[in-house]
């Protein structure tokens, strides 16, 4: 197989494009996609500063990677979420970010650690609060849109970007889908305005990448990145989700892409428009970030 750009051997197929590329074209298609992607849905601009969470993982370091090539002023967060299995999963992805920031002068880092800022890792956490039917998924969660929140605000960011990939974004929307989570339909986009004085914008520029896509990148660019899930995320419903409409894929190339416009397309024509409702906000009596509650939000209701 041939790229289509230059004849020379092609490294990557992407059927749902009909399109092959070699090891130097691909790397080029997959950056002027993700800037297609961010004027596309007017994400940010180029004066915009952008602030990047970042796992360790491929999907992250990688838009790291690019928003830094395209010129843009993207630093990095990381959260330390203190989780210690059986391969240091923490401490192994903390070490990904930290050398992938010092191999790029133009790359700031900001490391949250949870245990040294609030005095308890996630999973100790998790085991005290007893939240998440013997999971600390819900509170990981918890923890981490917080702290985003509350950096990117601190910090005078425009912009929260998150590595989300097109196999994240069709996940949950099949799920929301089956369980007709209309309420969760209505709010998922590429962009999440902000919203009040306190909730900050979001965007997902890789939102139309696969997730091999996105590994490819990583690979041909050279990214080290940290191999291995977290380890909490085995039996997460949202793998048997990507599971089948990994099936489907396979059968039918472009059936994920193709879900996940459609719906795009239906959201802007108002189909969902009736759901999405305001909910009213209050300023946390503690920590000052808006919550839906009277008094403390979940985060600080974590710690007492």
């Amino acid at each position: 197989m041939k790229c289509r750009k230059c004849s020379r051997p092609a490294v990557f197929n992407m059927r749902q494009h009909k399109l092959a590329l070699c090891e130097v074209h691909y790397p080029e298609w997959f950056i002027a996609q993700t800037q297609r992607a961010v004027k596309k849905y007017r994400m940010f601009g180029p004066d915009d500063r952008v602030l990047v969470a970042v796992s360790g993982g491929k999907d992250s370091l990688s838009l790291w990677d690019v928003l830094l090539r395209l010129g843009y002023q993207a630093d990095g967060l990381y959260i330390d979420l203190g989780i210690d299995d059986s391969v240091g999963y923490s401490a192994a992805s903390r070490e990904k970010v930290e050398q992938f920031a010092a191999q790029r002068p133009d790359a700031r880092l900001t490391v949250v650690d949870l245990k040294a800022e609030y005095g308890e890792t996630l999973p100790e956490v998790a085991r005290r609060v007893q939240r998440g039917r013997g999971k600390p998924c819900s509170v990981c969660g918890l923890i981490k849109r917080h702290v985003m929140n509350r950096v990117t605000r601190d910090g005078g960011y425009d912009v929260l970007a998150t590595g989300h990939n097109l196999d994240d974004e069709v996940a949950v929307l099949f799920g929301n889908v089956l369980h007709w989570q209309t309420g969760y339909i209505a709010r998922q986009a590429p962009v999440l305005p902000a919203r009040h004085d306190g909730l900050v914008r979001k965007v997902k520029p890789f939102c139309r990448f696969y997730e091999r896509e996105t590994a490819a990148y990583a690979l041909l660019t050279g990214i080290d990145y940290i191999y291995d899930e977290c380890p909490h995320v085995v039996g997460a419903t949202s793998l048997r989700y990507k599971g089948i409409l990994n099936q489907m894929e396979e059968e039918s190339p472009g059936t994920k892409l193709q879900f996940y416009l459609g719906f795009l397309r239906a959201r802007k024509e108002g189909f969902f428009r009736e759901q999405a409702e305001e909910v009213e906000l209050h300023p946390c009596t503690n920590c000052g970030q808006l919550t839906s509650v009277p008094g403390l939000c979940a985060f600080c209701r974590l710690w007492i």
